[in-house]
């Protein structure tokens, strides 16, 4: 047996190899988690649709600090900022709480109603220690979640002009 000719098959080998272990390291690249946040795009009628696009328009390029990236899936109903991603909702439904005689007493722990830069919000505190805020006596319901560590006051002072300018006063 020649050992050169057994030496040259080897390397052979390994060269074939090459290309699909480079294919294998691109694939696992392009794989890779994707960082960028979703949120469940509302679905109002074309007249609340409309003034949340409206909305759209004059959304702060930063709020708490943080830039502009919006979710996915990409639409004019929601905007997001920073990581983990401040989320804005527009046209989502009234929730249930903003009706609950408990809130409005101040009896619920975990719900409270108050007003920032003159737009009322319902406060929610979720599981997962982030709050859900969501704009009352608008014709519209804007919702804004801020997760865990990240500063509420600030979030809801960079949204107020907007949601004021866009969203009119009134019972949505």
């Amino acid at each position: 047996m020649n050992p050169y000719r057994h030496r040259h098959r080897s390397v052979f080998r390994v060269l074939l190899r090459l290309p699909a272990l480079a294919l294998l390291i691109t694939a696992a690249a392009c794989s890779s988690a994707d960082d960028s946040a979703s949120a469940a795009v509302p679905s109002p009628d074309a007249k609340i649709e409309k003034m949340c696009r409206n909305l759209d328009k004059v959304l702060p390029a930063k709020v708490d600090g943080e830039r502009r990236e919006d979710p996915e899936p990409e639409s004019a109903l929601t905007a997001g900022w920073g990581s983990p991603a401040i989320i804005l909702r527009c046209g989502v439904p009234q929730p249930p709480k903003m009706v609950d005689p408990k809130v409005a007493d101040g009896r619920d722990p975990d719900a409270v109603a108050g007003g920032v830069n003159g737009v009322d919000w319902l406060m929610e505190e979720q599981d997962d220690g982030g709050y859900r805020f969501t704009s009352a006596n608008r014709e519209v319901y804007v919702e804004v979640t801020v997760p865990e560590g990240v500063d509420r006051s600030g979030a809801l002072i960079d949204l107020a002009s907007a949601v004021k300018k866009a969203i009119p006063k009134g019972i949505a």
